[in-house]
């Protein structure tokens, strides 16, 4: 499994853990030539990094970002691009008691139940401070954004909602009406005193978009967008325009009309049938509160011994506002890739270096399913040697290979040239598993 790896236009390798000396990314797929932009991409990290505010964690990294390799002389040089932080106001110490217990609204328990073992130790790979990786990697497609903007901002904190977004957003929250921003204040500091947290709804705008990205069915822009948001930790739901509402609604309030070229509303969210309109695509994601809190909870141990806990050390109150620029470098990797290839399809500005960097990452998909398909043999060999079955099934392998040729017939691929690729993989499948 390959959980830390996000392939899109650029491949993108996070490693390190919350209390490990760093925390870093790998880039590969990157063009040579190009001029790394290092001072933007630790703009955008000194947005996300902790010690901010008094609503944030008290752990203070200045997060400085150092290049290990990829770059020349400020350009890129097509090598993989590996970048680090280090980790250096961890206090490992305040964890200690919490090495045997499960942490309440945490990932400790489901990832001792996958792997058998967890780094206690803030939480290791479920930090928030992996979404250094996501940041860093957003600062290098920009460019390849031209005149699109996403923007992020809190519409709700806690019970308190906000009633005017068109104001600047010129505090630390960026909290967009004046009205009730004092409330805000007061009920985050009420909460830091009751060692509890808070959650959030987060509001995201993506301006001056071009009608036709996404693509149908799997590969739609509102689902890969989905995908992404969604995998940053502590987004729990995701809307797109009316969203929810639009279950209380009927087709005729709910359907976007048009008139004079142009949309008479945007209850879509932007996004019709996975591809976009041209309209700002709108989305809103539900933030949950920090899970380490100061207050008693009930929980469990390894042993499966009920245990009561209280969590100590240094945690934000809400992961507004420094969750915002993680959410906005996935929104622009998402629109990067879309863009990427978009321009497959548009002959007239296509190059041949372009379709080349196409053809090597489809061969990467290629080696990486081969990679998949031999680990699977590897587990279907271990059944069959456990439970006395035969190592080989001709007829199954007769049969695959049949659909294979059929499948090849609808796609206009020689069934000849199918056979032989097949032929050798199942070869090969056999040597390594079955030898």
């Amino acid at each position: 499994m390959r959980g830390n790896h996000w392939q899109s236009i650029i491949g993108i390798t996070g490693f390190g853990e919350s209390h490990g000396p760093v925390m870093g990314v790998l880039l590969e797929d990157v063009r040579s030539g190009i001029d790394f932009p290092l001072d933007r991409i630790q703009e955008l990290l000194n947005e996300r990094r902790p010690g901010q505010g008094e609503f944030s964690t008290k752990r203070n990294e200045a997060d400085k970002i150092k290049i290990l390799s990829g770059v020349f002389e400020g350009k890129t040089t097509g090598m993989p691009i590996c970048l680090i932080v280090e980790n250096r106001d961890h206090r490992s110490s305040d964890y200690s008691i919490l090495k045997d217990i499960f942490r309440p609204g945490h990932a400790d328990y489901s990832w001792f139940r996958k792997f058998k073992i967890i780094d206690y130790r803030g939480g290791g790979r479920a930090s928030g401070r992996e979404t250094i990786a996501r940041v860093a990697a957003s600062g290098l497609v920009e460019d390849m954004l031209g005149d699109i903007s996403v923007e992020s901002y809190p519409v709700q904190i806690g019970s308190i909602v906000s009633d005017c977004n068109n104001n600047p957003a010129d505090n630390k929250l960026k909290w967009r009406d004046n009205s009730n921003y004092s409330d805000v204040i007061d009920l985050l500091e009420n909460t830091k005193k009751k060692n509890d947290s808070i959650g959030a709804v987060v509001q995201i705008n993506v301006k001056n978009m071009p009608a036709g990205l996404g693509d149908p069915v799997f590969k739609k822009l509102d689902a890969k967008l989905s995908e992404a948001l969604m995998s940053i930790g502590g987004i729990k739901g995701i809307e797109f325009g009316a969203g929810f509402a639009l279950a209380g609604m009927s087709g005729s309030q709910a359907n976007d009309n048009m008139n004079n070229g142009k949309f008479l509303s945007n209850n879509c969210g932007g996004v019709l049938g996975g591809v976009s309109t041209g309209e700002i695509v709108t989305m809103r994601v539900a933030i949950k509160p920090v899970p380490s809190i100061g207050k008693q909870q009930k929980t469990m141990d390894k042993s499966g011994t009920n245990r009561t806990i209280e969590i100590d050390g240094r945690h934000d109150v809400c992961l507004v506002p420094r969750i915002l620029p993680v959410i906005n470098a996935m929104v622009k990797l998402v629109l990067a890739d879309c863009i990427s290839y978009e321009k497959l399809s548009d002959t007239d500005s296509v190059s041949i270096d372009f379709l080349r960097e196409a053809i090597d990452k489809v061969d990467e998909d290629i080696l990486l399913s081969v990679y998949r398909r031999n680990q699977l043999v590897k587990q279907v060999a271990e059944l069959k040697k456990r439970s006395n079955r035969e190592k080989l099934d001709s007829a199954r392998e007769d049969a695959i290979k049949k659909q294979l040729s059929a499948y090849a017939e609808k796609l206009n691929i020689s069934t000849e040239t199918v056979e032989k690729i097949w032929s050798v993989i199942l070869r090969q499948s056999k040597i390594d598993n079955y030898s």
